[in-house]
């Protein structure tokens, strides 16, 4: 019998050249979250909004720049522990927790996610990875 894609977590992580508390900010303000909030070169984040707090919900428009697809990435915060954890659950169920570690002058965020069934753990695994690290570039950079 074949395992179900839904109790499938996956893993991605990256360390950032910057302090926990500019990291926090870049990842929760929404002005920041379109800036990096892509996986690839032709998409953007046009939209997003916020409310970070248990309970509180947020929401990022991702499009394709070329117009030709585009859906909203949002969901319920589910914990939110400033400067440390941020755990969450999507429109569809899924969950997702991240963990902001600090080490001296750096950060790694690590974030764990529920896989979906449409697409390959890899593929999945690769999208949110790219994510991260266009995240690690704008935050290092700006």
């Amino acid at each position: 019998m074949e395992a179900s894609h839904q109790q499938m977590r996956v893993t991605v992580e990256v360390v950032i050249q910057a302090p926990v508390e500019k990291v926090w900010r870049y990842w929760s303000e929404p002005q920041h979250i379109t800036k990096w909030n892509q996986a690839s070169e032709t998409w953007h984040a046009p939209f997003s909004e916020n409310d970070l707090r248990v309970g509180g919900k947020f929401l990022t428009r991702m499009e394709a720049k070329d117009g030709s697809m585009g859906f909203d990435f949002g969901g319920v915060y589910d914990v939110v522990k400033l400067h440390e954890q941020i755990s969450y659950t999507l429109g569809d169920g899924r969950k997702v927790d991240i963990s902001f570690t600090a080490q001296g002058n750096e950060t790694k965020v690590v974030e764990i996610f529920d896989a979906e069934s449409t697409h390959s753990i890899e593929m999945q695994q690769a999208g949110w990875q790219a994510i991260l690290d266009n995240f690690k570039r704008y935050t290092e950079e700006f």
